[in-house]
């Protein structure tokens, strides 16, 4: 099968693409490697765009080609154009890798990294740091929070995620994010003792 450069136009594209599928429906897995090689790049930029970890954001680039063998069948040119299939499917993957990532740390607590935050939360606001917090009331801090600022105060926090990683991992916009971090960072201050403007 003959494969494209970034030149073709996009009519022709589609008409290549719209024919691999009809290839891979036929279980030709020549089909299947025409459409990988043409889509390859575009849905790794895509999926780095999410999750910056390239080791990851291949495997769920091959979990897309193997869903798009087993399920061609539900292709519908009418609705969207191949490439635009492949992309909703690379993005709905690596923003359900993004949560799964979130539930789990969720479980998985740092306490050595959340005083360390609130430590030098306290320092970036010319607050006394020099107490250590203790480490069972900075759990039980956090335990004490709604589970909609846990959430965020793990994303942020725990898991090394901006605020607008967070946004997509949690399915909700970036102002409410920083909204619930305030709240959560004015609690926890007041739990353990910490004082400072919000």
């Amino acid at each position: 099968m003959s494969r494209i450069g970034s030149s073709q136009p996009v009519a022709d594209t589609q008409a290549l693409d719209a024919a691999n599928i009809e290839g891979i429906q036929a279980g030709d897995r020549e089909a299947l490697g025409a459409l990988y090689d043409r889509h390859a790049g575009l849905l790794t930029a895509l999926g780095l765009r999410i999750i910056a970890d390239l080791e990851i954001v291949s495997d769920i680039l091959h979990d897309v080609f193997i869903e798009v063998w087993e399920k061609a069948s539900t292709y519908d040119e009418a609705r969207a154009r191949v490439r635009t299939w492949l992309a909703l499917r690379m993005r709905s993957r690596c923003l359900d890798r993004l949560r799964s990532a979130a539930h789990k740390r969720r479980t998985q607590v740092s306490e050595e990294r959340f005083e360390r935050v609130v430590q030098s939360d306290a320092e970036r606001r010319g607050n006394d740091a020099h107490d250590p917090v203790d480490r069972e009331r900075a759990v039980k801090a956090i335990a004490h929070l709604s589970p909609e600022q846990r959430s965020v105060i793990e994303c942020l926090f725990f898991q090394g995620l901006t605020s607008s990683e967070a946004a997509i991992a949690l399915n909700l916009s970036i102002g409410t994010v920083k909204s619930r971090v305030r709240l959560a960072m004015a609690r926890l201050r007041d739990a353990l003792g910490v004082s400072g403007d919000v």
